[in-house]
């Protein structure tokens, strides 16, 4: 069982899904940074940055595609929370950073997770508007049900994130 709601509260997206798994489970899919691009849409690979994910000040980097160009990027965890919360700061160049954070919640034996994003620095934040606005919630939706499947896979006994 699966639901997501989101929404712009003035230039803040929050996102939310239910998934069936309890937080733990849904950690392990979290802390491994070599599976951020099964479920963060667009992007085509992740790899460990500097220090030791995901504690604080360490990173992972990553390469987007958009259209037929790639962008490589990282992000840095700004806050650690584990197993309930983490926060980013994406770094996208030119464009600027994002913070992307995630609130997890036990939920029964399910997990809810709640997905705020918004632009911090640079062009991003300068030229954020309602149409930025309105890709951000299809992309949220899809990453956020992307997420959901790739937890779900794991069997909620182990915690253990395979692949």
């Amino acid at each position: 069982m699966r639901w997501a709601v989101d929404g712009i509260i003035g230039s803040a997206a929050l996102f939310r899904q239910l998934i069936a798994r309890e937080p733990p489970v849904r950690w392990a899919v979290l802390e491994d940074e070599s599976r951020y691009a099964d479920w963060v849409v667009g992007t085509l690979d992740s790899a460990p940055g500097k220090g030791r994910w995901p504690e604080v000040g360490s990173s992972i980097k990553y390469t987007v595609r958009v259209g037929l160009k790639e962008f490589h990027g990282h992000a840095t965890v700004r806050r650690l929370g584990a197993p309930h919360a983490l926060e980013l700061e994406a770094h996208g160049g030119p464009l600027g950073t994002a913070r992307i954070a995630f609130d997890i919640r036990p939920w029964g034996d399910k997990t809810l997770v709640i997905l705020d994003e918004h632009p911090l620095r640079g062009l991003g934040g300068s030229l954020h508007n309602t149409v930025v606005d309105a890709f951000a919630q299809i992309r949220h939706r899809r990453m956020l049900r992307r997420l959901a499947e790739v937890v779900e896979e794991i069997p909620q006994d182990t915690g253990r994130a395979k692949g």
